[in-house]
């Protein structure tokens, strides 16, 4: 990949904020003109760092889904469950996640999005486990709990549906 091209753009009418934004292949920052050269340096490095990240939280992918789930698996299961596929979906309207044990494919709903990492995890993990045990007993319940945020996790889905006038379901 070649190096990312910054556009810095000095304006004396911006007397305190900066910004960043993408035009194409390229960078624009602007500052106030009055920045000394290590401050602007600074401020450079710091809205890029600022933009990268937005730019993750805005287009979670299914690669990184997926290489998400095989990084829980192996930190809380032990990497039994080795899922094929996980992707996003949109037309799940009524459930966090399903999977099909049969052939190692988890879906995650899309309403997921932007709600923080460990709920994400957490829903993640649930199907993981569905992987191995495909029922909500004892075995499926104790192996969920292996991570631990799910009961906190569990409690902000429930509120979280009862926000939104959802039905809190089972995943």
């Amino acid at each position: 990949m070649p190096p990312e091209t910054v556009e810095v753009r000095r304006s004396s009418r911006r007397r305190r904020t900066v910004s960043a934004y993408r035009d194409g292949d390229k960078t624009i920052v602007l500052l106030p003109a009055w920045l000394s050269g290590e401050d602007a340096d600074e401020w450079v490095s710091r809205m890029l760092d600022r933009l990268a990240a937005k730019e993750r939280r805005r287009r979670p992918t299914d690669e990184a889904l997926l290489e998400r789930a095989k990084e829980l698996s192996i930190k809380y299961l032990n990497g039994k469950p080795d899922p094929v596929s996980v992707r996003w979906v949109d037309n799940q309207h009524h459930r966090w996640g399903s999977c099909t044990p049969e052939n190692g494919t988890i879906r995650i709903s899309t309403r997921l999005k932007g709600l923080p990492e460990w709920v994400i995890n957490y829903v993640i993990i649930h199907e993981l486990v569905h992987l191995l045990v495909p029922s909500h007993g004892a075995a499926f319940w104790a192996l969920v709990e292996q991570y631990p945020k799910a009961e906190r996790a569990r409690g902000f889905l429930e509120g979280f549906s009862a926000a939104a006038n959802m039905a809190p379901e089972e995943c």
